[in-house]
C-alpha cells in the first residue's frame, strides 16, 4: 500500500479519522472534503488502495481494497483479500495508538468499497473506537456476523445511503443496517433522497456533526468560551 494522504491537525492532535476511498479512487479523492469538516484537533488519514485486478471490471487493474466478484449481496466474496485489507487498516489504527491517540478517539470511515472495509475493520478490531462512518456501502462477509465481531457492541455506526444509488443498491445498505442493528446497540441509518452513488453537501454536514459529537468538539468549544469569559 502506498503512503497515505495525511492532513495534520491544526491544533494539538487528540483524535484521528482514517477514511478509505471507493473503488478506482485514491486517498486524494476525499482528503480535501474531510479536512474541511473535521475538528481542528483531528488528524485525517486517507490511504490509497493497492492497484490490482478487479473481477467485476473484467480483470482491469485499479486501486481496490480487495477483489470484487459481484455486487450481488449473496454472491461470492474475496475473503482473503478483505481480511488482508482489514489487517492493513488495523495497522494504521495501531500506529496512531502507538503515537498516543487512544483507540476510542479514532474514527474509521469510508465510501462504497472503502465503507465496507471500514465496517469490517471496526467490527473485528479488539478495542472500542470512537465510531464508524459508512457511506454508500454494505457489510462484507455478513454471514460471519455476529460471530466474527470482537469489538464492543456500543461502538457507534453512522451509515448513510442515497436511495437512487445504481452501483451499491440502496436495499443492500438497508439490509446491512438491519443486520448491524441486530447485534450493535448504536446504529444510525440515514437515507438521502435522490442521491446516487456519491456524497452530497447535506451528507457531509451530517458527517461533520456526527464526528463532532463522537469527539466532543462542541463541549470543548463551550469550555474554551467559558474560560475566555471568566473575569479574574
Amino acid at each position: 500500500m502506498s503512503a497515505p494522504v495525511i492532513v495534520e491537525a491544526t491544533v494539538k492532535q487528540t483524535a484521528t479519522l482514517i477514511f478509505m476511498h471507493g473503488l478506482g479512487d485514491t486517498g486524494h479523492g476525499w482528503s480535501s472534503a474531510l479536512a474541511a469538516i473535521r475538528p481542528p484537533f483531528m488528524k485525517v488519514i486517507c490511504p490509497t488502495a493497492p492497484t490490482q485486478p478487479v473481477s467485476l471490471n473484467a480483470g482491469f487493474r485499479m486501486p481496490s481494497w480487495f477483489d470484487l466478484k459481484t455486487l450481488d449481496i449473496g454472491g461470492p466474496e474475496d475473503e482473503p483479500g478483505i481480511q488482508s485489507a482489514r489487517d492493513n487498516v488495523h495497522g494504521l489504527i495501531q500506529k496512531e495508538v502507538a503515537a498516543g491517540i487512544p483507540a476510542n478517539r479514532i474514527v474509521l470511515g469510508g465510501f462504497s468499497q472503502g465503507g465496507a472495509l471500514a465496517l469490517y475493520s471496526a467490527l473485528t478490531y479488539d478495542q472500542p473506537l470512537a465510531g464508524v462512518v459508512a457511506l454508500s456501502c454494505w457489510l462484507p462477509l455478513h454471514k460471519q456476523f455476529p460471530g466474527a465481531k470482537v469489538n464492543s457492541e456500543d461502538v457507534p455506526i453512522f451509515q448513510a445511503h442515497g436511495d437512487y444509488d445504481p452501483v451499491v443498491p440502496y436495499k443492500f445498505g438497508q439490509l446491512s443496517a438491519s443486520m448491524l442493528k441486530s447485534f450493535m446497540k448504536n446504529v444510525t441509518f440515514k437515507t438521502y433522497n435522490g442521491l446516487s452513488h456519491s456524497s452530497s453537501d447535506d451528507e457531509m454536514d451530517d458527517v461533520k456533526d456526527i464526528i463532532s459529537k463522537w469527539t466532543h468538539w462542541e463541549s470543548q468549544n463551550m469550555a474554551r468560551r467559558a474560560q475566555c469569559c471568566q473575569i479574574s
